[in-house]
């Protein structure tokens, strides 16, 4: 330690790091940070993990602004990493964001920052970030940053992901069910709550790899087209139909939603999709689905909200300048998606015609799978890199980790509402009671 203590003393790059960490985490800490000449800053008690700094410019290049964007880049980038567990950082990224640092404090700091250097070793390649051209959720463009997402490869979600490929929050009754029957009990609650009978007609938004689909044909008897926009989904949901003997009960389409025509179906479900649709397109959704949707039938829209705040807390010079609260996950995760209050996405419902019949939020399920998700990915890295390349495995798991605290705190929710299109007399396909949901 002593030779740390004297290089310190000589090297102004390890001095200036060591003063900037000990005001950005001052003591006590619950956690430890090395740097890139192994100086550590212990941490008081037992560590939940370890902070990382890998080269010199690295606390620089994290800090940039808009944070979220610099932090999310310098991880993915590798610039910093985090030895341990990965899920207790968030939360004191959270006490950064929310402290009240002084006018004094934030120059100081930026100062500290300024004089680190500027460049460090080569930043680590792969997958880079969305390119995105034309009308903001055109036709044209939604594909694209779809398929941004979803095609980064079947191999690689196959990794981690359970054996249906069910890229949603699972349903776990006790909190004890491993993934696999987890995303069973998902599928067994969402066709229950659809009160789907044999014979029906069932279209599935944004269908994913098809798992659904076949689930609700092989169980409920219903006959599905599913629609996604990714060619990965649809070219591995064409083989498992055919391997399962499905063909003729189940079609998945390379179609956008909107594209539907004169289609007409008794039961309508969409499971993580409507977030990719904007705020401004979502009144065109539900009135497309309203169309859609026979009278007296049933739809189920299953997607991720935020929790309700002011337009004072989301619009401040503080949230989006210095934090830039969404900007890496627009930029690399989900491009053009956007998050909405439940009630605000459920009045647009109703303006289309919808009754709402019930509303169920998942969000400690979906925690909870995505705990299941990146432990899976993480005990599957050398799989992962070479499935796709460092950057994406590195991304998924900053990604995942970040939206299990989100869904953990409660800034973040999951809201399946079950909406109905009743007929003139006022009659809908919903029983009296909701036993039929939860026998066995």
């Amino acid at each position: 330690m002593s030779q740390n203590i004297l290089i310190s003393a000589v090297d102004p790059a390890i001095h200036r790091t060591m003063d900037l960490l000990e005001r950005l985490f001052p003591a006590p800490r619950r956690f430890g940070m090395r740097l890139w000449d192994g100086t550590e800053l212990p941490a008081d008690g037992r560590p939940s993990f370890q902070l990382v700094l890998n080269h010199a410019g690295a606390l620089r290049r994290m800090f940039r602004t808009p944070i979220e964007l610099s932090l999310g880049e310098a991880f993915i980038l590798n610039d910093f990493d985090i030895e341990g567990d990965i899920f207790s950082t968030f939360s004191l990224m959270e006490s950064i964001a929310t402290r009240s640092f002084s006018m004094g404090e934030i120059v100081s700091i930026g100062l500290g920052l300024s004089a680190l250097p500027a460049s460090g070793p080569a930043r680590a390649q792969g997958r880079g970030p969305a390119q995105l051209r034309g009308a903001v959720h055109s036709r044209e463009r939604d594909l694209v940053a779809v398929q941004y997402h979803y095609d980064v490869g079947n191999d690689f979600y196959s990794l981690w992901l359970d054996r249906n490929l069910q890229y949603s929050c699972g349903y776990f009754p006790t909190g004890t069910e491993d993934l696999d029957a987890a995303q069973e009990r998902k599928m067994e609650h969402i066709c229950r709550k659809l009160r789907l009978q044999a014979g029906e007609r069932l279209l599935d938004i944004g269908c994913g790899w098809g798992g659904l689909a076949r689930y609700a044909a092989k169980n409920y008897g219903v006959d599905v087209l599913g629609v996604t926009l990714s060619k990965n989904q649809k070219t591995y949901a064409d083989e498992q139909i055919a391997r399962a003997g499905l063909q003729g009960r189940v079609a998945v389409e390379l179609k956008d939603y909107r594209d539907l025509g004169d289609a007409s179906f008794d039961k309508i479900v969409s499971v993580g999709m409507f977030e990719h649709v904007g705020r401004s397109h979502l009144p065109e959704y539900f009135d497309q689905v309203y169309r859609l949707l026979k009278p007296g039938g049933l739809f189920l829209n299953h997607g991720i909200s935020r929790r309700a705040s002011t337009e004072e807390d989301r619009h401040s010079f503080v949230q989006e300048r210095i934090l830039g609260r969404g900007t890496f996950l627009q930029k690399y995760i989900f491009p053009d998606g956007e998050l909405m209050p439940v009630s605000e996405v459920n009045v647009m419902a109703e303006n289309a015609g919808f009754e709402v019949r019930d509303v169920e939020n998942l969000r400690e399920h979906y925690a909870l799978t995505l705990r299941h998700w990146v432990n899976r990915l993480a005990a599957r890295r050398e799989q992962a890199v070479k499935a796709s390349d460092e950057v994406t495995y590195r991304t998924w798991r900053l990604y995942m980790s970040a939206s299990a605290y989100g869904f953990e705190s409660g800034s973040v929710n999951v809201n399946q509402t079950l909406l109905a299109k009743i007929t003139p007399e006022g009659k809908s396909s919903v029983p009296f009671n909701r036993a039929d949901l939860y026998g066995t």
